[in-house]
């Protein structure tokens, strides 16, 4: 420990998730001294994760694209840790979508071979088909046109914008229905093309496209991988970069607010009535919450702010995590995820909540993509029933504490789960038989442990005004703040990575040097 520290440190980063874990491991390695704060007791954010009963589930990970190791991404996470980590394949099937009473669909990679499973579905839209690869080709590239602007001074951000506007007001101004539907009028083909928007957590007919491109491509590109020994691996290699350069992590420190010199950012307080003194100070738990939780009311920048708060908040959702003692995969589990629209529609919400079925949900089956997961004699395995829904569905309980929500929430808890398995034994009735353990996790779950407003899991939508909002450049107008994680960059664990690297970038230039590769 560094408690009797009197200098101010170079940086603070107040949240430990993928982007703060990697914007204080990448000032770190430019030379700067970086204490990384996280409320909770466990280091890493939605990468860590959590144990029951013996079964132990990654809580906010089911795959990854982008980490290949042909990727920059992953050579950037490699600069990052202290030790090298490691990644498997997960093969060229990553995820199996289910529509209406279809036969399930098996999506593959490349580009090339998404584009045969579909015309071999679809032989008569093999023209739409077509076209869809090279809108998701070309929205891939419209997305990483905007990720440069966002450590960028204003001016020359606004310039690149200017330059790139015609790529921008074509992928990343419309939003992915309406890149559809000037493709296609085929209803299954269109539900199709959309069903994997959960990855990015914005509905067809509300997310940018070149977001959907974005998230989309990094599996097309450089396939799907899965962290060796989970995502917890990622705070287990990154956190010991901090603390070899002069750093140190603190879990269980929760901020209160930020202290300023005037109008600059010189620090933080902590809850208990600690001041801590840095340089900079780097927020990793997002834009909005920065704003409502640790600015104070007289900072001014009014412009900003508001520029910010009128972002509306991602999906919520549900997800059961499940664990099984047999054959699972005898059971019809499989590495690749589960998407599945019982009505034939990808748009759609768990409105009901609980009474009706979920008319949207993704079936994952962690323990089966790790290598070292050990199922012994039992053959013990886990997965997670996923479900996205609005946050109205729990709003009445929120503010209150888990053990003040009373009868009526444990209640509506069990409905809950009572729906969702019903609707995984309907999917999966063999698998349904094997489950041995099983418990919920709610909107409000995302909202203890992340403090994310309204249980938004992917932070701010991803809304075509998201992707080209100004307000979300690591420098805020507020000297000394910065922001880092999935708001300034897009969401998702590579999309953190980003978000960090580019808020470091942003504090210290140097941190460009290694975005070559």
């Amino acid at each position: 420990m560094n408690a009797t520290r009197e200098h101010p440190w170079d940086a603070i980063v107040v949240g430990s998730g993928m982007g703060g874990m990697a914007a204080a491991a990448a000032l770190s390695r430019v030379g700067h001294q970086v204490l990384l704060l996280e409320q909770h007791q466990t280091l890493g954010g939605l990468t860590h994760s959590f144990s029951r009963d013996g079964f132990s589930w990654d809580v906010g990970m089911h795959y990854l694209g982008g980490l290949s190791p042909q990727d920059r991404e992953r050579s950037l996470l490699d600069w990052l840790a202290d030790t090298p980590m490691d990644f498997v394949s997960l093969g060229s099937i990553y995820d199996v979508v289910h529509i209406g009473s279809a036969e399930p669909l098996s999506l593959s990679r490349p580009y090339e071979a998404q584009e045969m499973d579909l015309k071999d579905r679809y032989p008569d839209q093999a023209e739409a088909i077509q076209a869809w690869t090279h809108a998701l080709r070309e929205g891939r590239e419209a997305m990483y046109k905007v990720f440069p602007t966002r450590a960028m001074p204003e001016i020359a951000g606004d310039m690149l914008d200017w330059w790139n506007r015609r790529a921008l007001k074509k992928w990343c101004a419309r939003t992915t229905q309406e890149v559809i539907d000037g493709i296609t009028d085929h209803p299954e083909l269109a539900a199709v093309m959309a069903a994997q928007w959960g990855d990015h957590g914005g509905r067809p007919s509300k997310a940018s496209f070149a977001m959907h491109a974005l998230i989309a491509g990094w599996y097309l590109h450089g396939g799907s991988w899965y962290p060796v020994g989970g995502s917890a691996a990622f705070a287990r290699h990154i956190i010991p970069t901090i603390a070899k350069h002069g750093g140190e992590t603190r879990a269980g420190v929760r901020v209160d607010g930020l202290l300023f010199d005037g109008d600059t950012v010189v620090g933080v307080r902590t809850v208990d009535g600690t001041d801590i003194r840095a340089k900079v100070v780097i927020s990793d738990i997002g834009a909005r919450e920065t704003i409502d939780t640790l600015l104070r009311e007289d900072c001014g920048h009014e412009n900003w702010i508001a520029q910010v708060r009128a972002l509306p908040s991602s999906i919520a959702h549900f997800t059961v995590f499940l664990g099984f003692e047999g054959n699972i995969e005898a059971a019809g589990a499989t590495r690749a995820n589960h998407w599945i629209y019982p009505t034939g529609k990808a748009d759609v919400l768990w409105t009901a909540v609980p009474d009706g079925p979920p008319p949207c949900m993704v079936v994952s089956f962690g323990s089966l993509k790790d290598p070292l997961h050990q199922p012994g004699p039992r053959r013990r395995h886990m997965g997670q029933v996923l479900a996205w829904a609005e946050w109205a569905s729990v709003a009445r309980w929120a503010g209150q504490p888990a053990a003040a929500r009373g009868d009526d929430y444990a209640d509506f808890k069990q409905r809950v789960e009572a729906s969702l398995m019903a609707q995984f034994e309907r999917c999966f009735p063999d698998l349904a038989k094997l489950v041995v353990y099983r418990e919920l996790a709610t909107p409000l779950s995302t909202v203890d442990f992340t403090g994310h407003r309204k249980g938004a899991f992917y932070g701010l939508d991803v809304t075509p005004e998201r992707v080209m909002c100004d307000a979300l450049r690591a420098k805020t107008p507020i000297p000394g703040l910065f922001l880092a994680g999935q708001d300034v960059a897009s969401p998702g664990i590579p999309g953190a990575l980003w978000g960090g690297l580019l808020s470091a970038a942003s504090v210290d230039p140097k941190v460009f040097a290694h975005f070559r590769g």
